[in-house]
């Protein structure tokens, strides 16, 4: 009772968003791994200033989660409390702004690679082979095949907690490996990425490059969320999925959850995996692996939200 007072006095917090505001909406569906349970409550802002408005409007106590193409996440089974910020529509947009890209925050990173190239503007083209949106790209400096976003990035424009909108330059988000410093609460929605004049040519050759590479290496074609573990700093140049190989993890499974043969730093649900199975079996890996090498992987994939509650035992002879 308590939580369904809490979810609608939130609600009616968010009386006044020109956006879309769901109670218990079903997540499970927009997830890759497609798992996980409901959102208490799900706000679908329509543009920067209707975001601005609705995290003002949210009390400072109210947990605020903000999910984009949910691509490397897992949504544990309990749901997510309080109140999910998916950005979608309003936040999609792409603009060329002279020898750089202007991407909205919901823009996949696929398109605006796809984007930049009809443009003849190269240096972009390593994100048709990440998964996701740009602000989630920007949230986890996201990189791949000789690129990431600290190399890119001139600017974000970030929707802080208290509503107040800014505009940060890279240098103030202290990109690292895997690593964004976003304002505590914060929320990108846009952003200008750095390109530079190229043959249109040369730009698609080296696109194709990095997708055959992608469909060849990755189960790209499996409900799966990404690399699992940030590749460790301390184990003498091997990366994550060569530790996973070496303790035998490969195929691993729990359940329909299975770490992938193609690429054991994947995890994969074969059908009907729930979201402990996935989060259980990559605990797993990252014991055996620890106790091969001594060395603890670190998750890349988040994992948000809280876990279903055990089952209620039935039945019973009443003693």
């Amino acid at each position: 009772m308590m939580a369904a007072t809490r979810i609608v006095t939130l609600a009616q917090r968010l009386a006044g968003v020109r956006g879309r505001v769901t109670e218990n909406a079903p997540l499970g569906p927009q997830t890759w791994f497609r798992v996980g349970g409901p959102a208490e409550l799900l706000l679908r802002p329509a543009d920067t200033a209707d975001l601005a408005a609705a995290l003002a409007a949210l009390p400072p106590e109210a947990t605020v989660t903000v999910i984009g193409a949910a691509s490397n996440l897992i949504i544990r089974d309990g749901g997510i409390p309080g109140v999910t910020v998916k950005l979608a529509r309003g936040f999609g947009a792409i603009e060329r702004d002279g020898d750089g890209i202007v991407a909205g925050a919901a823009a996949l990173d696929v398109t605006v690679a796809e984007f930049a190239a009809a443009e003849g503007l190269g240096g972009l083209e390593f994100l048709c082979g990440i998964p996701g949106t740009i602000g989630g790209a920007v949230a986890m400096n996201a990189g791949a095949y000789g690129g990431d976003i600290a190399g890119v990035l001139e600017w974000a424009e970030i929707v802080a907690r208290s509503g107040e909108v800014v505009r940060l330059p890279a240098a103030k988000l202290a990109l690292a490996y895997r690593h964004a410093s976003l304002p505590a609460g914060g929320i990108v929605v846009r952003t200008r990425l750095v390109a530079r004049p190229g043959e249109r040519a040369a730009i698609a050759a080296r696109m194709a490059e990095i997708r055959s590479k992608r469909e060849t290496s990755q189960p790209v074609r499996a409900r799966t969320g990404g690399s699992t573990f940030r590749n460790p700093d301390n184990a003498q140049g091997m990366k994550a999925w060569e530790l996973i190989e070496a303790a035998g993890c490969r195929g691993l499974a729990r359940g329909a959850a299975q770490v992938s043969q193609l690429h054991c730093n994947f995890l994969i649900n074969t059908g009907g995996a729930s979201a402990a199975d996935l989060e259980g079996l990559g605990e797993e890996v990252r014991r055996r692996v620890r106790e091969a090498s001594g060395i603890t992987l670190q998750w890349e994939i988040r994992r948000i939200g809280v876990h279903a509650a055990p089952a209620r035992p039935t039945g019973g002879d009443g003693a």
